[in-house]
């Protein structure tokens, strides 16, 4: 049975899903009024079956088999023979031998089964094609500083500026550049909070950089728009936007098989020829050794023809990935397809970026130590209003958490800042020179730390930190330790991994070995490797697989697109925001939100029990209904049977619908991505 709807979610091209199944029920449920017709007016009324029971079972012919004659006929042309030919066999042999009522039943059993089996897996494609209507068929477009106009949204383009109303769907990927709102993103991304948006500093340089804008700035198409009214640069058509992407993916994950799906693929290519090889020495058998009549004995070939079908065994599989792929589409994870969905929950060995992975990447302060015997509370205010003017990268990172610490402090007056190449910033303040570097600026000086502050210098030197040493006038004021901290969520993440069975987890850094230590410590991997090139990564990725596989990598799917690439399975982080990552992951989570891998891994190993559970129920059916075919159970109560299995198999893969609803984070605190302030 299942073989047709086997092809068609591989190849829904061919007709519409949804029309396709409401005629198939129809005519399943004619076949069913004139089967039902057929034998009241042979067994009820009496008529001859030459006369109108045989149009009505004739009429059964027609409805019930119509679909499955499709069916047949597109996987013969393909050089398969499956469950829909070895049916139709079964029922023309029944009519060769007279056995009308019988051909007729298992037809119209076979199409409402398949209906029905249509019907139920169409939620899981519904909740899948759910997504291609979030997004707004109209815009609102306003263009060279005009009143906005109402557009197709199909005729939106890269640069133009699109008005979203209040509580409406955001019709184009871009980013803000008026207007200030929260915006719920989880149909895209699964975040469950609205995020926060607002506008760019600067339009032109945020189109060149569109792919790189922190959350705060960017929208995506098909997101819904809180209470404040936005203006949307746009920075994508809505055939290239990253819901049209995830929609494209999600609808062509079935093209990767999983390996449990291409060993049944391989399996039915022996096991047709087999079935039918069997029903031959069926027939043999039972004329030459029990003595039956030819129509007994063919009647008794075509029943076990039946009962040998594989319905059930063929959509076993692919219903369970279905189900999968959709529920890990609704929390924000777009798998491609059977074969990482299987794979990833099959993973020992996991490794992890650390910048933007296990980090946010985003330094920020770590330690204060001001200077024994400082008075005045100079340290902070001074190194503030230096990095106020400074373009040093650890500019934001000092003014986003040191300047809630200033209270009403008032800042000094700084002029005259320059950059010491590789070492750090001079400028005078209030009159004062001010020093703002590494230790080397000072050395070159000959000017020595004071021992309170060599000690905490040393400390924070062990902790992976880059310290910032800020010297006014005559005296040193204290130092100030910058790291790319771990995320808080990080060391919860890795023990849910162990605790879903991931044996060993790996960080990959091209950071020295001193931090790399440090984070690896904070967070709890095993094994902490620095000072690696991208070709590096590939290397250890490489020598970890050849220990134990498969392996997964974790990263932002662009400078770890390599390394995500040799391992079984890559896991793109953020991959909302980046077409590169969306196009080269085998898994990727829309939102940058690593708490939602611990889900991945445990959905995708129900997806392997499910799968295992619908293979030994499948398999069991056969056996026990050719046994019961041989002690005389008959036609109809095998398709019966039959077709009830293999509902019960897609019944029990659509439980991964709501498979953690709701639980996507259990024992998982997340943590928003650290705002990324512009400086004054």
């Amino acid at each position: 049975m299942s073989t047709t709807v086997t092809t068609s979610t591989a190849a829904k091209s061919d007709e519409p899903s949804h029309g396709s199944s409401r005629i198939e029920l129809w005519f399943a449920i004619a076949a069913g009024i004139t089967y039902a017709a057929g034998m009241l007016a042979e067994f009820a009324f009496g008529l001859p079956l030459v006369g109108l029971p045989l149009v009505f079972f004739l009429a059964t012919y027609f409805f019930g088999g119509y679909f499955t004659i499709r069916g047949a006929i597109a996987s013969t042309r393909q050089g398969r023979f499956e469950v829909d030919f070895l049916m139709l066999v079964a029922a023309i042999g029944a009519a060769a031998i007279g056995k009308w009522a019988e051909g007729a039943v298992l037809l119209f059993l076979f199409s409402l089964g398949h209906a029905l089996e249509e019907y139920a897996l169409s939620r899981a494609s519904k909740s899948i094609e759910g997504l291609a209507e979030l997004a707004p068929r109209t815009a609102l477009v306003r263009r060279d500083g005009g009143e906005p106009v109402e557009v197709p949204v199909e005729q939106i383009n890269v640069g133009d500026v699109v008005v979203v109303r209040p509580n409406s769907r955001i019709p184009s990927d871009g980013f803000v550049v008026s207007g200030v709102s929260a915006v719920d993103q989880s149909a895209v991304t699964g975040e469950s909070i609205p995020v926060e948006k607002s506008p760019v500093d600067d339009p032109a340089r945020a189109l060149r950089m569109a792919d790189t804008l922190p959350a705060a700035n960017r929208v995506f198409a098909g997101t819904v728009n809180g209470p404040g009214a936005l203006e949307i640069e746009v920075t994508a058509t809505s055939a290239d936007s990253t819901l049209s992407k995830v929609i494209e993916m999600v609808r062509t994950a079935d093209q990767a098989k999983s390996p449990t799906q291409q060993f049944i693929d391989r399996f039915q290519r022996w096991y047709v020829p087999a079935v039918i090889l069997g029903v031959a020495a069926t027939l043999g058998v039972a004329l030459a050794f029990f003595g039956e009549s030819f129509p007994e004995a063919f009647y008794l070939a075509m029943t076990v023809l039946v009962a040998a079908s594989p319905c059930a065994l063929a959509i076993a599989t692919p219903s369970a990935v279905l189900a999968g792929v959709a529920r890990a589409a609704r929390a924000g994870v777009l798998v491609k397809g059977g074969a990482p969905l299987e794979t990833l929950g099959r993973v020992k060995i996991m490794a992890f970026d650390k910048t933007g992975t296990l980090t946010w990447g985003q330094p920020r302060v770590t330690s204060i130590e001001p200077a024994e015997g400082e008075v005045g509370g100079q340290l902070v205010p001074t190194l503030v209003a230096v990095e106020s003017l400074s373009d040093h990268p650890l500019a934001i990172a000092i003014l986003r958490d040191l300047t809630p610490q200033l209270g009403g402090t008032a800042l000094p007056e700084v002029t005259d800042i320059t950059a010491v190449v590789g070492r750090g910033v001079r400028a005078t303040a209030d009159g004062d020179v001010v020093e703002v570097g590494n230790l080397r600026m000072f050395e070159e000086q000959g000017l020595a730390l004071p021992e309170s502050l060599k000690a905490a210098y040393d400390r924070a030197l062990d902790a992976g930190q880059t310290i910032m040493i800020v010297r006014r006038g005559d005296r040193f004021l204290g130092i100030v330790g910058v790291m790319d901290a771990a995320r808080a969520e990080s060391g919860q993440v890795l023990r849910a991994l162990r605790t879903a069975g991931v044996k060993e987890l790996v960080m990959i850094s091209g950071d020295n070995q001193r931090v790399a230590d440090a984070i690896g410590r904070e967070v709890g991997v095993d094994t902490a490797l620095g000072e690696l090139l991208p070709e590096d990564k590939v290397t250890q990725i490489t020598l970890l697989a050849e220990r134990e596989r498969p392996i997964a990598m974790v990263g932002d799917g662009v400078n770890d697109a390599p390394a995500m690439a040799r391992a079984d399975v890559g896991i793109a982080m953020g991959a909302a925001g980046s077409t590169v990552a969306l196009e080269t992951c085998d898994i990727a989570l829309m939102s940058d939100d690593l708490g939602r891998v611990p889900f991945a891994v445990r959905l995708s190993r129900a997806t392997s029990r499910i799968i295992r559970q619908n293979l030994i129920a499948s398999l069991a059916v056969v056996a026990l209904l050719i046994i019961a075919t041989f002690a005389g159970l008959n036609i109809g109560a095998v398709v019966l049977i039959h077709e009830g299995s293999t509902l019960v198999v897609v019944a029990n893969a659509l439980r991964l619908l709501n498979f953690e609803r709701g639980k996507e984070h259990h024992g998982i605190d997340h943590e928003d991505a650290p705002p990324r302030p512009a400086k004054n």
